[in-house]
């Protein structure tokens, strides 16, 4: 080989070990598929779960960004939003576009099952990461499961049971539903249907509204009249408010009914006042004055949207830093490799400690609280007595009940 060819191949060596040295570096570091890692929540800004979800979840997946320290992998991270208005079909439209025109990696909630199960699907065909904490329904870990989708913080089965069974085991063993007529009111009236007839009581009806109802008299009236000791509101929101002010002006709970809201959140008291919640019974994931760490973390929040936090917008917070840190330890974006990680990487922050399953239900301890009486109450917010905790074992559906695809049967 002569001079010229010798330099040639050394220079050859020379940018081959070059390359596999920026090689081996870049994947020691890792790598996105786009200079910014985007996430994305669909909410309800506007509607009658604005409250529960909205600026709230939101805000919960902005301050785990931050706390993550605001980049991965060397890279900016990005959280879009936008408001559904409660129409699954906007809904699918704003994760069609995320998806195919702003390079969106994962969407890490959406408020609402229907809006919420066809955005579902649309990330099933686009194979990317899906992770949801504020709907409720029991079909997203069920018969609509996929590799990729997550059910981070509760769901029908869970409020079922812990509301559902602490009541029959009360005495409270005949049941008046009044539902919201979709998705999830649907899933949580069978469900605390079966608990209260499985543990011996009787449904003796149910009445279903549309959601966003502004008279619930006859509803209440029918309710009223069936003799039920417990009237369950199967619905939620400001639905869940309205509800219960008229339940009140009807005499419900002076004549001996227990209401029951199967699907109450902190916001929900505090839009009551403690004067008229007094003695509800509500299953939540999360209660802002658990501890000092979590006290701490709702006072950021309490300054940025005006509420403590519920269990929709701790959940969104706690999925969010779980996927940054499966991003993180993956050293890519890419869902498979992310997802592997997810599954693998137990779930440890300030409100979960839990574990994903085969069916995509994250498993985690819940909690049934009362609300405590005007007198009991030492401060704003301070809503809650804790009743039992319900074990993660014990929490969610098991799985041998599943009807998921990717639950493998003994």
């Amino acid at each position: 080989m002569n001079k010229a060819g010798r330099l040639a191949r050394l220079c050859f060596l020379a940018a081959t070990a070059s390359a596999l040295a920026a090689t081996a570096a870049m994947a020691q570091e890792g790598r996105l598929s786009d200079d910014v890692l985007r996430i994305g929540l669909i909410e309800d800004m506007s509607g009658v779960y604005a409250d529960i979800t909205g600026k709230g979840a939101v805000t919960a997946a902005e301050m785990a960004v931050q706390e993550f320290g605001g980049k991965v992998l060397g890279k900016p991270v990005e959280v879009l939003s936008a408001d559904h208005q409660n129409k699954p079909d906007i809904a699918a439209a704003i994760a069609r576009k995320w998806f195919d025109e702003d390079k969106l990696d994962a969407v890490l909630d959406v408020a609402s099952s229907s809006p919420a199960l066809a955005v579902l699907e649309i990330a099933k065909q686009k194979e990317k990461i899906i992770t949801l904490s504020s709907p409720g329904s029991l079909r997203i870990t069920n018969e609509v499961c996929g590799p990729y989708v997550v059910h981070w913080a509760y769901d029908s089965y869970a409020i079922a049971h812990g509301t559902g069974q602490a009541l029959v085991g009360a005495g409270f063993d005949s049941w008046y539903f009044v539902t919201a007529d979709y998705a999830f009111g649907h899933s949580l009236e069978k469900d605390t249907s079966d608990v209260v007839t499985a543990h011996g009581g009787k449904v003796l009806g149910n009445t279903r509204l549309p959601v966003g109802t502004s008279d619930f008299g006859s509803a209440l009236l029918s309710a009223q009249s069936s003799g039920a000791k417990v009237v369950a509101l199967a619905n939620a929101g400001s639905d869940t408010i309205n509800s219960i002010k008229q339940a009140a002006q009807f005499g419900l709970t002076q004549a001996g009914q227990k209401l029951a809201t199967l699907a109450g959140f902190i916001n929900d008291v505090h839009g009551l006042g403690l004067q008229e919640a007094q003695g509800l019974t509500v299953t939540e994931a999360s209660y802002w004055d658990m501890n000092d760490e979590t006290r701490a973390w709702s006072k950021k929040f309490f300054d940025k949207v005006g509420a403590m936090p519920n269990m929709l917008q701790t959940g969104t917070y706690s999925s969010v830093l779980h996927y940054l840190r499966a991003v993180e330890a993956a050293g890519t974006d890419e869902t498979e490799a992310v997802m592997a990680k997810m599954r693998e990487m137990p779930v440890e922050d300030i409100f979960y400690k839990g574990t994903i399953r085969q069916d995509g239900r994250m498993v985690h301890d819940m909690y049934l609280f009362e609300v405590k009486k005007p007198d009991e109450s030492k401060a704003p917010w301070d809503y809650y007595k804790l009743i039992s905790k319900i074990d993660a074992d014990k929490a969610f559906q098991p799985l041998e009940k599943s009807t998921c695809s990717l639950v493998t049967k003994k």
